[in-house]
C-alpha cells in the first residue's frame, strides 16, 4: 500500500514546481491555537493551496505555520521541495491533536519519506518549525483552535 501512496503523491508532484513558481496562490491568515500556544498561520485550503504547502520557503518564524483543512480521513504528508525541518501535527475534526511527527527534515533526494497519519479522522494538519512542538509544550490532547 505504501508504493500505491508513493504513487499518488508522486503524480501530484507533476505540477508542483509550477504551482510554486505561481504566486496566485494565496493563503487565508488566520490565528490557532493549541494547547498553550498561539500560531499565525496561512491556511491551505484548497487542493492547489495544499499541494503548494511550505514548498521553497528558506524560514518560518517561530511563531508562525501552515494549517491544512482537508475533509476528515487519512493524511499523507512529505517534504519534497521544502527547505525547512518541520513538526506535523495531525487533529481530528474536533480540532484533538492525534498524532505529532516531530522534525520532519527536508528532503533533497528524488525519493522522499512520507509521513501517513496514524488516524483515518484527520480533519487538521498544522506545520511548524522543527522542535516547536516540544519547545511549546503540546501534547496529544491538546485542542486546536481556530480564531
Amino acid at each position: 500500500m505504501l508504493s500505491a501512496q508513493k504513487s499518488v503523491v508522486l503524480s501530484l508532484s507533476i505540477g508542483l514546481t509550477a504551482l510554486a513558481l505561481n504566486p496566485a496562490v494565496a493563503f487565508d491568515l488566520g490565528q490557532v491555537t493549541v494547547g498553550p500556544a498561539t500560531f499565525q498561520v496561512e491556511m491551505a485550503q484548497t487542493a492547489a493551496e495544499r499541494q503548494q504547502g511550505l514548498m521553497f520557503r528558506r524560514e518560518l518564524p517561530p511563531d508562525q505555520g501552515m494549517l491544512f483543512i482537508q475533509s476528515p480521513g487519512s493524511a499523507l504528508f512529505w517534504m519534497k521541495n521544502t527547505y525547512i525541518a518541520l513538526d506535523l501535527l495531525y487533529f481530528d475534526a474536533d480540532g484533538r491533536l492525534l498524532q505529532v511527527v516531530a522534525a520532519a527534515p527536508p528532503c533533497k533526494t528524488p525519493d522522499c519519506p512520507i509521513y501517513p497519519s496514524t488516524a483515518a479522522t484527520v480533519r487538521y494538519i498544522l506545520e511548524i518549525n522543527a522542535g516547536e512542538a516540544a519547545r511549546r509544550g503540546l501534547h496529544i490532547g491538546d485542542r486546536l483552535r481556530l480564531k
